[in-house]
């Protein structure tokens, strides 16, 4: 085989690898740190933090005692309290109690408390993300005002300026931003429509493209528009050879499908190019909760110009970024249920392949993907954490909870039959969804 045929997906493999490491290391570190200084403050030692398993390459000891390290294999990490070792006989051995800074010695509230602050964490970090980027990027401002016209082929026709405050388009006037993606729909679709504009103190009347053309300005991973090395940018022109102009021509194309091969001609820097691609079923949450399922080919579109921004408030950023993480929450839980019950494809599980190709995917989009993507993952592994099983943290939560209840911890060989069955459940779930990767969900 050529050389220069394999250079390249070995290039693509170790983008991919890079990306799916620099992720799961802020997470797991993030999580990790979360177990460790609330651990800190509520009086439990921790002998070691360690940033992935296997041999140490570095380590350090800090003035608390605590061995910092980073090891080899970075795919995930751990914190070692003192008494986490066979916690269950520390002191017994010794003919002792176990000590007030012990994981086993320690009052159940703060026990609780650093199991429970590595998922914390986690949200805490997703939240912090999706508000700084809310914060960077800003928010479209009242009245939608052109900051800078995306390029656009030359059928199209473009009168609009920078600094064009849009008052009406088609004759209907702009409604508030909240209520804009509604407001499209409801215009007609023409390539060409008037724009009333307020252009340097006065109003006029120009002309402009359909505001939401059938451009590319995000790709989804591990999708058919993805997978054919479709671009951000690109303009799609037609399909099937049936001129379009407008993302909801595209949309409707797309469902009328069911699946069938398409011919998508594409408008690319000047270039014209043509595709094939398949639509693919995929399982989505509906506004009114639950799933629908639809024929998408994993594009997102968009206004034809980027639009003038305001800032957003701290307050205003951490409400719209918390609510993002709730929904995210939501979601996953209500697809997991859907896939439980068999409403909804199992494919929808992905494991650390299907997660690593996507890191790549959104890392090759540009920083700003990758971190939003890194806000999403986080509160996935920290939902994922908070689950009721044994060896995850909402496991331990829930032996604290009996504990509480009760007034004494479960028994020894309780423990242990509680823990080889998490531990199972883990392994079977992370083999089915390793399956899903490879063969069961190409």
């Amino acid at each position: 085989m050529d050389i220069t045929q394999i250079l390249p997906q070995f290039g693509s493999a170790a983008f991919t690898i890079v990306a799916f490491i620099v992720a799961l290391s802020i997470i797991v570190a993030i999580h990790e740190y979360g177990h460790y200084i609330v651990g800190r403050w509520s009086g439990i030692h921790a002998e070691v933090f360690s940033l992935g398993f296997g041999p140490v390459v570095y380590s350090r000891v800090d003035r608390h005692g605590t061995r910092w390290q980073i090891a080899a294999l970075p795919f995930g990490g751990y914190v070692k309290f003192l008494g986490d070792a066979n916690a269950a006989s520390v002191g017994a051995a010794e003919g002792a109690e176990p000590g007030r800074n012990t994981m086993l010695g320690a009052p159940l509230w703060a026990r609780a408390a650093t199991v429970a602050a590595g998922p914390v964490f986690n949200f805490v970090l997703s939240i912090l993300i999706f508000g700084a980027v809310m914060m960077v990027d800003g928010r479209a401002s009242d009245p939608l005002t052109l900051d800078e016209a995306r390029v656009l082929p030359p059928a199209y026709v473009m009168d609009l300026e920078q600094g064009d405050a849009i008052l009406s388009i088609a004759g209907f006037e702009t409604p508030e931003l909240a209520d804009f993606e509604g407001y499209i729909a409801s215009l007609p679709i023409e390539p060409t429509l008037d724009y009333r504009v307020l252009r340097d103190g006065a109003e006029l009347t120009v002309q402009g493209p359909y505001p939401y053309p059938a451009m590319v300005l995000a790709l989804n991973p591990q999708s058919a528009a993805y997978d054919i090395e479709m671009k951000v940018g690109d303009v799609i022109t037609a399909i099937d050879g049936n001129p379009i102009f407008a993302f909801e021509q595209l949309k409707q194309a797309v469902a009328a499908s069911d699946g069938r091969p398409l011919l998508a001609t594409v408008w690319r820097d000047g270039e014209v190019i043509d595709f094939t691609l398949a639509p693919r079923s995929v399982d989505l949450p509906s506004p009114e909760g639950g799933f629908e399922t639809r024929y998408l080919i994993g594009v997102t579109g968009g206004l034809f110009f980027e639009a003038q921004t305001e800032n957003v408030g701290l307050w205003a950023a951490t409400k719209s970024a918390s609510a993002q993480v709730w929904f995210i929450i939501k979601s996953s839980l209500s697809g997991l249920w859907h896939m439980i019950t068999g409403a909804i494809s199992s494919c929808n599980l992905s494991g650390p392949i299907g997660i690593a190709q996507t890191s790549g995917a959104m890392a090759s989009q540009g920083a700003s993907s990758f971190i939003w993507f890194v806000a999403v993952l986080s509160t996935a592994v920290g939902l994922l954490n908070l689950f009721p099983i044994p060896v995850l943290d909402g496991g331990h939560l829930v032996f604290h909870a009996y504990e509480a209840v009760t007034g004494k911890m479960p028994s020894d060989r309780a423990l242990r039959v509680l823990m080889a069955i998490g531990l199972s459940m883990i392994l079977s779930l992370m083999v089915f969804a390793i399956a899903n990767d490879l063969f069961l969900c190409p």
